[in-house]
Formats: C-alpha cells, structure tokens, sequence
C-alpha cells in the first residue's frame, strides 16, 4: 500500500474515531480499495493456534477497543429497512441455504437465504426465515408459496467455487424466470423430492417441510415465515468426505469451502480454523489449551 494512502486511511481512521462511529463504512470501503481486496482471491483454509492459548479459567478477555460505549437501538421505534441493515451486519457471520424447488406448474427456482441454521439432529431439522416481498406489496416470495403447496425442497450449501453464480440467483426476478439456467447452475435429479438438486454444490439436503410459522409485525402484517425442515436424505461429494476420530462420516471444512454472510452485500470464507475442546468436569479448572491437547492446534 503506498503511503498516500496509507496517510489516508490513518486521516479518515482519526476522524471515525473522534467523530462517530457512522464514518466508519467509508472507512471499510477506502480500506478495501486500498488493499487490493476486491482482486484477491480467498485463502485456501487452514488450521491455526487458538487465539489465546494461554488462557485460563476466571482470566478476563476484555474487547480491544477499551472501554466500551454503546448505542441503544430499539427496534419497534425504527423502520424496517433501518432493523434489516443493523440486523444483518449484528448477526454473524450466517451460513446460506441455497434453496431449490418447484412451483406447482413444475418451473424451477433457487434462492438463497441466509437467515438460517441447524436446529437438530435427531432427525436432521433446521430452520430457514423468508421474508415477505417488499416489490410484491408484502406477498409471499417464490420459494415459501413453492414450499408450502409441495412440501418439499433441497437446501444446498454454498462454496466458493460458485459463489457468483449462486449469488446470481437472488434478484428479485418474476415468478417466471428460471434461476438455475440464467445463473448457470446444473439440475440434478432427487431421489427422494421432486425439486432438483445443485450439482455444483458438494453438500446437498433432500428436504421435506415439517411446519411453517408466521411471524406478524406490530400492526398485525405477515412478515417472516420461518420455515422448519427436516433432511429426508444428503448428498455429500466425495471430494469434501472424510472420517472423525471415530470413523464417523463428516464434512472437512478445509475442502467444503463454504460461504457465510454478513452485512450488507458483503460475503465471507472460513479461513483461519481452530479447535477449542469441550471440557470435562475433571477439567473445569484447566485451561483451553490444556483440555484441548497439543495435535489440534497444530494442524496445518
């Protein structure tokens, strides 16, 4: 970075700092015009040392910011595009569901949600929340009438390799238009639903809906839909299996590349991994790194 710049980024560093903390998005953005950031490409992932190895049980961790100051943001006084930007940059990062189904006149769409996560395992359950249409006058959006009148679905997780084009499919297009094929993405048969699976996604989920829940605002208006799924069956590529300690079929995050979201339009990869343990009541006084053993901090 040239010292121009760098004398920029300590100028405009200064005046967020004394000023406000709303000067701070043209900070990120200057930031990543002067680091090259939008021509780099992600890092392969990989293992790293816990952040505090020598951390140890009633040792505080304080934030690096010192002392802090806080901003009350009561969400039934703001708008709803106001709740939606603080929300979506305060919540993460989000794993993406990338969701394929079929209309009831067979025509195919993909979306990916990002309000979403697992909720159980015994069965497979999760949750995904669809927001109302604002373009459509608070309607429904494709995929939760597609889901509702078929009570199936394939939740497909996002990778790296094709992020743009899984990215590509959430414009708000007319019930009409086909995703899968303006986007580029490749339909795979199902074996236990009818709507398709993603063949460029390495973890694939054959869903079916096991209840749907409205979510009102307070003037009584439908705003959310959380959908709760359950995984009928998966799909997972060979080229991102692999065993845990106890041959146990799992997923290695350093191959599955996944995608997460954060604020904004800003999209992120798992990088930098590490593995803290879960302590035993025999270890309750020991600290993480302790409980967690030499080998799983030294994956490379």
């Amino acid at each position: 970075m040239g010292g121009g710049n760098a004398a920029t980024l300590l100028t405009l560093g200064a005046v967020a700092g004394s000023s406000c903390v709303w000067a701070l998005p043209k900070l990120f953005k200057l930031c990543r015009r002067c680091l090259g950031s939008p021509t780099q490409k992600p890092s392969q992932p990989h293992f790293v040392a816990m952040p505090h190895p020598d951390w140890k049980p009633s040792v505080k961790q304080p934030p690096p910011f010192g002392e802090q100051e806080y901003i009350l943001y009561d969400p039934a006084t703001m708008d709803k595009a106001s709740s939606y930007a603080l929300v979506i940059s305060a919540i993460v990062p989000r794993p993406i569901a990338l969701v394929s189904s079929l209309s009831k006149n067979g025509a195919q769409n993909v979306a990916p949600y990002s309000y979403f996560n697992v909720m159980g395992h015994a069965p497979p359950v999760f949750c995904i929340g669809i927001n109302r249409s604002p373009s459509r006058g608070g309607a429904k959006k494709d995929t939760l009438t597609n889901i509702e009148e078929s009570g199936q679905f394939v939740v497909n997780i996002m990778s790296d390799w094709y992020v743009e084009a899984a990215n590509h499919t959430c414009g708000d297009y007319d019930p009409d238009v086909d995703e899968m094929s303006l986007s580029g993405l490749t339909p795979e048969p199902s074996q236990r639903v009818t709507p398709p699976r993603i063949k460029e996604a390495a973890v694939q989920m054959e869903c079916k809906l096991r209840q749907v829940v409205d979510v009102h605002d307070a003037s009584g208006n439908p705003t959310t839909a959380i959908v709760i799924g359950e995984v009928l069956l998966f799909h997972i590529s060979k080229g991102v299996a692999t065993q845990s300690p106890t041959g146990k079929l799992i997923v290695d995050p350093t191959k599955l590349r996944p995608i997460s979201r954060l604020g904004g339009t800003i999209y992120g990869t798992s990088t930098q991994l590490f593995e803290i343990g879960r302590p035993t009541k025999a270890q309750m006084h020991m600290g993480a790194a302790e409980y967690t053993g030499g080998a799983a901090n030294s994956k490379k």
